[in-house]
This record gives C-alpha cells, structure tokens and sequence, in this order.
C-alpha cells in the first residue's frame, strides 16, 4: 500500500490501523476490537511483528537489504508481519532497486504501507507495485470537532472560537492542532482563554488586520503605514500577521464574488466584508491579494518594508486597474494615440465612402506595437519578388529559434527556386543546412514567418543544388583591399547590397 498526502493527515495512523485490522483475530467487518492483545499492543507501539521505518534515516541500500532478509521470518504473534515504511521518497535509487523484488513478489505473511508527503518523488516503479491512497487536509469544522471530543474527555474548559483560532493555525494538519492544544494545556492548565490562545500563536491582531484591509481598500496610506509601523514597535510577527492579513483580503475577493458558502464566518463579519468590498473593485482586490501574497519572509528578515511596498503598490495604482507604463513609449505610440482619439469624434463627411475614410486612417496612424512584424501587402507574389526581398525575410528571423540563430542556418546557405502554388522551393548548397530547416521545428517556424512578412501562407520544399556561383560586382573589382584579399585565397560569403 502506498499513502500519499500532507503531513499530519492520517498516513502513519492509518497505517497502524491497518495493521490492527489483519491481525486482530476478533474483527467484525474489517473493523479491529481493540480490545484483544493483539490491538492494545499496536497501539501501544510494542508489537514485534509491526515493524516502523524511517526512510529518512535509513535510507540506504544496506538498510533495504537487511530488511529484506528479515522479512523472510514468520511473524512472532501475529497473523501478518506489517512494515511502515516513513517518507519512502528518502531512500536512494539503489536502495528503491533493491526493494522493488519483494514488493513484487513479498511473503505471504507480510504487508508492506508505503508513506510519504512527496508522492512525485517517489519511483513509478515502485508506484505501478501498490495501491495508492491520497490523503487530503482536513476542514477546520473537523479539526474543531476532535479538539473538542479531547478537551471533553480530558476534563479542559476552552472556548469554541479558542479552538477556531487553533484549527486555523494548523493549516489543515490534525497532529498540529493536536500539538498545539498540548501545548495550551501544559501552558496554562485546564482552563484556556481566547487571549491566551492569541498570544500563544502570534495572532493578537485580528482588529488590526481590519483596519490595514480598510486603508488598503480606501487607499489611505497614512493610516496604512501607520498600522504597519505600530505593529512592528509592538513586536508582532510580521509574517503571521501577513498570512492573516492575506486570508482576510481573499474573503474580501470572495465577498465582492458573493460566494459566501465559501467562507466559515458569522452574519455580522459576512456583512462587514460586504459592506467594505462594495467599495473596491473587483480587480483591484486582486491584485491587492497578489501583492500581500507574494511577500516572502523566510529570508529572516523581519522587516516592515515588504507589508509597506505591497500597501504603496496597491494604494498607487490606477484606479481603472490598468497598469501605469514604466517606461517611455516611442514617439509613434504617442502620436498615434493623440490621432485615434479625435479620429473618432470627427464628422465623416457624407461624399467619402468607408473605403477611402479607411485607407486614409491607416496611412496616417502609425505602428503602435514596438517590434511586430506587418504583413507587406504591397509584395507581389511570384518568385522575383520574393528573390528581392529575401534579405529583409532572413533579418526578420534573427533571435528565432531555441538558439536564436535561425537567420544563419538561411544566410548564404539557401536562395528561393521556385515557387508551386503555395509551396516555396528553397535550393540549398549544403545537406547540413537543408536537414535543419526540414526538422518539423524549424519549417513551422521558417513557414509561420514567411507568412508574417509576405503576407500569405507558404509552405517550403527544400532541395540540395549547385554552389552559388560568384557574381563579379563593381565593389570587387575596384576595391583594392578586396582583390588583394581574394588573391589570398578569401572567399566572399554574403555581399551587401
């Protein structure tokens, strides 16, 4: 069996459970008594045929292979000899190897349960030999129902917001709220208040979540950076008050999306949300969301400036929720937005027809998109005009590619032959180039840029031709630096027009 799922969910539980169950020889169901020897020394933890393993600090291949050998023995008491193996993503490849034999094919009178927190860690060799069983976090309703079973039995007096605010603070995770309310009791006896609660776990600050969500909303720096300020003279955890401040601007986003099943809160806090997301944006909240969360505090340093950067860039942004340009725009973006502009408010007079009001608008606004290539409709297409502007099609293609020198395995290497229909015949001088070109990822490239430049989908045919014969021009014959070089031996690869 392989048990996959967060920590604190269950898994090593379960797996004693488990072990209970095939060897408790009174079960009624599949359900263990707990009652018999058998039961009562599994839960105890001194049961020699339920053997636990740390794969994190036996991990080896030395480990597995002792294991293994072991194995092979009857059990001692019991029906079925049961090993949990803990974090079996830990163990090295070899160690995993060794092991894969006797999961395949174990002993009849062993069980093996498989846990771990990673389950993509673990060998998919080893994942195909088990059943998986996925455990999941558990609700804060059920994490509040079992503390509360536990303080009832163990005679403690606590408060069911007390015992919110600890299901909270364990993210899910049962064996923390259990280690947390522990530690509760050995702090503070059988009778816990909220304030203890509060203090205990860092969050005394609940009021002052709301008023910083309040100045985020308005937009109030100074009462923001305020708060900000107070909260680090007062020696709060910084980082435990940005987790709550996070989950109270995400109910905010919830309240403004009306999903109020999706919150576990009073009529009175559900109605303060509400009121105040009415006044926001719901973009705005967002992004509000995505500021605070990306702060990260595990760098250890507790300072206040990340909560003051992510308020400053949520209270300074635009109000329509369009980010601002941080950096100048080209002279043509400019113009042409101060010419759309009127163009839309002026008067077409009633002689123009659309078409000419048309072409006229686009010969006088120019490009506003910096670096996008335009399809030349002004190209004929026939194979002499693509010949004349091969050029401005191989400079087009520099920086594509995975390497971003697709332009040179064109430059000099190949010139267009032909054109069939809508297949262009390239006639390339060398295999090297004409094999990479035909690799399926080049060819949609070289083709999707063919199309962005000619203005018309072209499909290529590549074929190995004849060295391009030199071609005398007047540069070579009267630049002297040139024919002495040449004389040498040199040889002109590529000749600017």
């Amino acid at each position: 069996y392989l048990f996959c799922g967060p920590r604190g969910t269950g898994k090593t539980s379960m797996a004693r459970i488990l072990a209970k169950a095939v060897n408790c020889p009174n079960q009624a169901g599949g359900e263990p008594c707990n009652a018999c020897d058998m039961c009562r020394s599994i839960t105890e933890g001194r049961a020699l045929d339920v053997i636990e393993i740390d794969a994190a600090s036996n991990r080896g291949i030395d480990e597995i292979r002792s294991l293994r050998e072991k194995a092979n023995y009857a059990p001692n008491l019991a029906r079925y000899k049961v090993y949990i193996v803990d974090e079996v993503h830990m163990l090295t490849e070899a160690a995993c190897n060794a092991l894969l034999k006797t999961l395949e094919e174990p002993p009849g009178h062993v069980v093996f349960v498989l846990a771990t927190t990673e389950a993509h860690k673990v060998m998919s060799t080893i994942v195909s030999r088990c059943q998986r069983f996925n455990f999941r976090r558990l609700g804060q309703t059920e994490i509040m129902d079992k503390l509360q079973r536990i303080c009832e039995k163990e005679g403690v007096h606590i408060e069911p917001d007390s015992l919110k605010l600890i299901a909270r603070g364990a993210t899910g995770s049962l064996r923390d709220a259990e280690n947390i309310l522990q530690q509760m009791i050995a702090c503070y006896g059988n009778r816990i208040e909220l304030d203890q609660v509060r203090a205990e776990l860092g969050v005394g600050w609940n009021s002052r979540v709301r008023q910083l969500a309040r100045s985020v909303v308005a937009r109030d720096v100074t009462a923001g950076l305020r708060v900000i300020n107070s909260l680090d003279s007062d020696g709060v955890d910084l980082r435990q008050f940005n987790l709550g401040l996070v989950e109270y601007l995400r109910a905010l986003l919830l309240a403004k999306s009306r999903c109020e099943e999706a919150l576990d809160v009073t009529g009175e806090d559900w109605a303060e949300m509400e009121g105040l997301a009415a006044n926001a944006r719901l973009d705005y909240l967002l992004k509000a969301v995505k500021s605070f969360s990306s702060i990260d505090f595990r760098s250890g340093n507790y300072s206040a400036l990340p909560l003051e950067l992510a308020l400053l860039d949520c209270a300074l942004s635009p109000p329509g929720g369009q980010d601002q340009p941080t950096t100048a725009k080209p002279s043509g973006v400019g113009n042409a937005a101060q010419t759309a502009e009127p163009l839309e408010e002026t008067e077409v007079p009633a002689a123009l027809d659309r078409e000419s009001v048309g072409m006229a608008v686009r010969d006088e606004i120019p490009a506003v998109r910096d670096g996008a290539e335009i399809p030349n409709t002004n190209i004929s297409h026939d194979i002499d005009s693509l010949r004349s502007h091969w050029r401005e099609f191989i400079k087009s293609l520099r920086g594509e590619g995975s390497s971003g020198n697709l332009d040179a395995f064109l430059r000099s290497a190949c010139d267009p032959i032909a054109l069939e229909d809508d297949t262009l015949v390239l006639g390339f001088y060398y295999s090297f180039h004409k094999e990479k070109i035909e690799d399926a990822k080049y060819r949609h490239l070289v083709e999707k840029k063919l199309k962005e430049v000619f203005g018309r989908p072209y499909k290529i045919r590549c074929i190995l031709v004849d060295h391009k014969p030199e071609i005398q021009s007047e540069a070579r014959i009267h630049n002297p630096v040139i024919k002495a070089a040449l004389e040498m031996g040199a040889r002109i690869s590529e000749e600017e027009p």
